[in-house]
């Protein structure tokens, strides 16, 4: 009412001034008018017009850490070259915890990111986003470390921290029954939930991430890395994951039991008519697959996974892959198998404890090499 008041007793004097002094009156009250307008919003005209300014900044901020909506985690790092407007992303996730305590894992990461640097090419309006699931100390390292490996990138690329004990926390009710087949025993299952996180992604990630690739710290890229992801084309119908066979008789050893029990089984017998089992550093993740597979849902219940464990008489240590190598010999139709050249494993720890005589029937990989994948601290070749 106050207002009105103000604005009458303007208009009442009005006849008093020529025209133009009507007009810059005139101007005047509206003026007043908006400023308490936009002043009873929450946010009044200048602070509104700060944020929008503020807004366009950030979304093209280049080379700097940005904060979302939750907090902490999932951190970004927006690349040089990425534009806000990219049409298609191509996801892949790296394990990157504990590393600022390990110089050999600073080392392979190194050899990692480089090489894949080095040899990846993307169409215009594609990007590469890098998932890290990391500890804090490891951040701080990692953003660092990928400062210097990415500057001459010649690709659109984000890059987003991901909290490992916020995975753990949703990760340890999903996966905990499993975790006494398929963990070493050390009693620290809480942690160890991790090692399980491909196995659970598609039940924790945002709906509308549909595929990523899982990748391992200590890997060499031979090719562009953008090839890979055009193996999920290949899918079978059925097929959730993309996975390459373990490359010793790692699982003929782990399956003695069964295969002294049934001789007959391929379980743990070589390619390419056995059942070697397989190997998870290098795998193809169809999340959107995962959520509709009534089977692969029914296989994560703890019930279905003591019942395969029985079955097969199971016991291992190396979390996601024993859990894949496992449910793989019931139902190898949920994966589909990569050629052994992008998972070029290189560990050859089996052919010296006792299975020389069969070693070369699962390490031999004939075809062009994609990653080298230096397992159990293998050196990988120079190029």
């Amino acid at each position: 009412m106050g207002i009105l008041r103000f604005v009458a007793g303007i208009m009442g004097r009005i006849s008093t001034f020529r025209s133009y002094q009507f007009v810059v009156l005139l101007a005047a009250a509206l003026a007043v008018v908006a400023f308490y307008y936009f002043g009873t919003e929450r946010q009044n005209f200048s602070s509104t017009t700060k944020r929008i300014k503020q807004t366009q900044a950030k979304s093209v901020e280049h080379g700097g850490v940005l904060h979302n909506e939750e907090g902490r985690n999932p951190q970004t790092i927006t690349g040089k070259r990425n534009s806000v407007s990219a049409s298609q992303h191509y996801h892949a996730l790296m394990m990157f915890t504990k590393v600022d305590k390990s110089r050999s894992l600073q080392d392979k990461f190194k050899v990692a990111m480089l090489s894949m640097v080095k040899h990846a090419h993307f169409e215009e309006g594609e990007v590469l986003v890098l998932h890290f699931v990391s500890d804090p100390a490891s951040q701080e390292l990692g953003k660092s470390m990928l400062q210097e490996f990415l500057k001459d990138a010649v690709f659109k690329y984000e890059v987003l921290f991901h909290d490992v004990v916020d995975l753990t926390h949703k990760l340890f009710p999903i996966v905990e029954a499993m975790q006494k087949y398929f963990s070493a025993g050390s009693g620290a299952y809480y942690s160890d939930a991790i090692f399980f996180l491909s196995v659970a992604m598609h039940l924790i990630m945002p709906e509308n991430l549909t595929r990523i690739v899982q990748l391992d710290l200590d890997l060499k890229y031979k090719t562009n890395i953008r090839d890979l992801f055009q193996e999920f084309d290949h899918f079978p119908p059925g097929a959730v994951i993309g996975i390459a066979r373990e490359m010793q008789p790692v699982y003929r050893h782990t399956f003695w039991q069964y295969r002294k029990e049934n001789p007959q089984s391929k379980v743990g017998e070589p390619p390419p008519d056995g059942l070697p089992g397989f190997n998870s550093g290098v795998m193809l993740l169809d999340l959107g697959a995962m959520r509709t597979s009534a089977l692969y849902n029914q296989l994560l219940q703890p019930n279905n996974v003591a019942k395969l464990a029985e079955q097969y008489r199971f016991r291992g240590h190396l979390g996601d892959q024993d859990f894949f190598s496992m449910i793989g010999m019931e139902h190898p139709e949920l994966f589909y198998p990569l050629a052994c050249g992008w998972n070029r494993q290189l560990c050859t720890w089996w052919r010296d404890h006792g299975y020389g005589e069969v070693f070369q029937m699962y390490y031999r990989c004939e075809g062009p090499v994609h990653i080298y994948h230096g397992n159990c601290n293998t050196p990988i070749p120079n190029d």
